[in-house]
């Protein structure tokens, strides 16, 4: 059987944001999901990893396929599942061993000032300016999806450490970046001798060309 293709949302916005590619790629024969329920992930690193695991089953090969902070949960995952490849998609890249914050101190900083008096945050959405945000959707109705699973987490988890499991970079894998935000993490990849792809897009490019993306993620397998 080959290995699912196991697509993984960040938490901060839920599963929506990859439907539209497990479809495409569903079209083209690949067997693909996507990690994480729609119900909330629940804010701490051990939940959210929690969140990811709940949704691959053991006993099946995957293909991890991460966006956004959703990379952080890649070495993790690979230590408690069978997985045979890789393909980071506009994400945070890990470090090959050690420990990494959920966000680093400078962003850290940055949310500081947007948590409310609760030391809450307000839904990832809500951290740039308007049009930014609304450049990212095709739609107002996607927009819509994709806000109903927002989740708000405290600012404490930005400030947890993620523990990366040795060894989890020691498979197949590739860097695909929308535009140049990431840029710096498809540089790293590279130097590691992965794949890269860089198609011009913005931070939700697979909500816009899902069909571009799909076919993106086919080619780095």
């Amino acid at each position: 059987m080959d290995p699912a293709i196991a697509l993984l949302p960040s938490a901060l916005l839920g599963p929506a944001v990859w439907r539209p590619v497990r479809e495409q790629l569903r079209t083209i024969g690949r067997d693909a999901i996507v990690a994480g329920a729609q119900e909330a992930s629940g804010t701490s690193v051990d939940d959210v990893l929690r969140w990811y695991l709940d949704s691959l089953p053991t006993g099946r090969d995957y293909v991890l396929v991460p966006h956004s902070n959703a990379g952080l949960y890649v070495p993790a995952i690979t230590a408690r599942r069978s997985v045979t490849g890789l393909v980071f998609v506009d994400a945070i890249l890990p470090p090959r061993r050690g420990t990494v914050p959920v966000a680093p101190p400078g962003l850290q900083e940055v949310l500081h000032a947007l948590a409310g008096p609760d030391g809450v945050l307000p839904v990832w959405t809500s951290w740039w300016p308007p049009e930014e945000i609304a450049a990212l959707f095709p739609s107002e109705q996607v927009r819509a999806e994709v806000s109903a699973q927002q989740q708000r987490f405290p600012l404490a988890y930005f400030a947890q450490q993620v523990a990366i499991a040795p060894g989890w970079s020691d498979r197949p894998a590739g860097y695909l970046a929308f535009g140049d935000a990431y840029a710096a993490e498809r540089v790293r990849a590279e130097g590691w001798g992965w794949r890269s792809t860089r198609i011009d897009g913005g931070h939700l490019h697979m909500l816009n060309a899902p069909g571009e993306v799909a076919a993106a993620v086919a080619r780095s397998l």
